[in-house]
């Protein structure tokens, strides 16, 4: 019987994208042949998982689960490769049980997920079965979990925006609005000292060039960027944004009004950064024609 060695396991996952067990299992069946050994799992699971595991994940779900008593909550990423998976039944059930077995175990980070055990048996493991199943390559892209003294609040829009909040004092309607608010309006951080002190040096520059090209006076250029940083701040950190539901209140106002604050908040936006392949269909059939 031939010796099974991690690194053996390890090639032939990432040629099939099997889960780890079924790997081991497969090369003890073949005695160490891993080309036999990747037959037997193609058996198993067909040529779907591999092929799948290759292609570009650009769809799929923002969901979010918040524990009976609001002291912990998961904001959770799966990816897709199409819209329709994103609605499947089964695509649905496995990313419900993720996020509340996230929220429920506390993994350490989205690497950690593959030895995470769920109801239904090992993540990874059934990933992998559903990837089979389904056609598609499923990649649970990233996660947020919180843990509060205060209050958890969330909000789902379609399953595309998703938004986990923390917040300390006010009540229900309150974490809901702020929620909401935060996935209508996009806040980068909660004031001037979370954003990249980078990207504020961007807009400055950006404002003395405009500034320039109108012909305003050299002494008046770091005023005029001034104003624009500062105008560029109010819209990106949440505490100087104009409330939703009240242009003329901010939200820092209305915090201060309810005796709250804002301990966390996080959004994710469904394959946001991820960069999409873009197919000119009428050029492929033009070029079919050609054929």
């Amino acid at each position: 019987m031939a010796e099974i060695t991690a690194s053996m396991v390890k090639d032939l996952r990432d040629r099939t994208d099997a889960p780890m067990m079924d790997c081991k299992k497969a090369l003890t069946e073949a005695d160490g042949d891993s080309v036999r050994a990747e037959e037997i799992l193609r058996v198993r699971f067909g040529n779907k998982a591999s092929k799948a595991s290759g292609r570009l994940a650009a769809e799929g779900i923002v969901i979010a689960f918040v524990a009976k008593d609001g002291k912990t909550g998961t904001l959770l990423e799966v990816n897709s490769e199409t819209d329709f998976c994103a609605k499947n039944e089964d695509f649905l059930k496995y990313t419900n049980e993720l996020v509340s077995t996230i929220n429920e175990k506390n993994p350490a980070n989205i690497e950690a997920l593959t030895s995470l055990n769920m109801a239904s048996g090992n993540a990874e493991e059934v990933r992998t079965q559903l990837v089979g199943k389904i056609g598609e390559n499923i990649t649970p892209r990233r996660f947020v979990r919180y843990q509060t003294t205060g209050q958890i609040f969330s909000y789902i829009h379609s399953g595309r925006i998703g938004v986990l909040l923390d917040l300390q004092g006010g009540d229900e309607a309150l974490g809901k609005d702020l929620a909401m608010h935060i996935a209508a309006n996009k806040p980068k951080a909660l004031n001037a000292s979370g954003i990249d002190a980078a990207l504020i040096e961007v807009e400055k520059r950006v404002a003395i060039e405009k500034a320039k090209e109108a012909g305003k006076p050299e002494a008046m250029l770091e005023k005029i960027a001034e104003g624009t940083v500062q105008k560029f701040l109010k819209e990106v950190t949440l505490l100087n944004q104009p409330f939703v539901k009240d242009d003329k209140v901010s939200v820092e106002q209305l915090l201060k009004a309810n005796n709250a604050t804002v301990n966390a908040f996080s959004i994710y936006s469904v394959a946001e950064g991820i960069e999409k392949a873009v197919v000119d269909y009428a050029a492929e059939v033009a070029a079919a024609a050609k054929v």
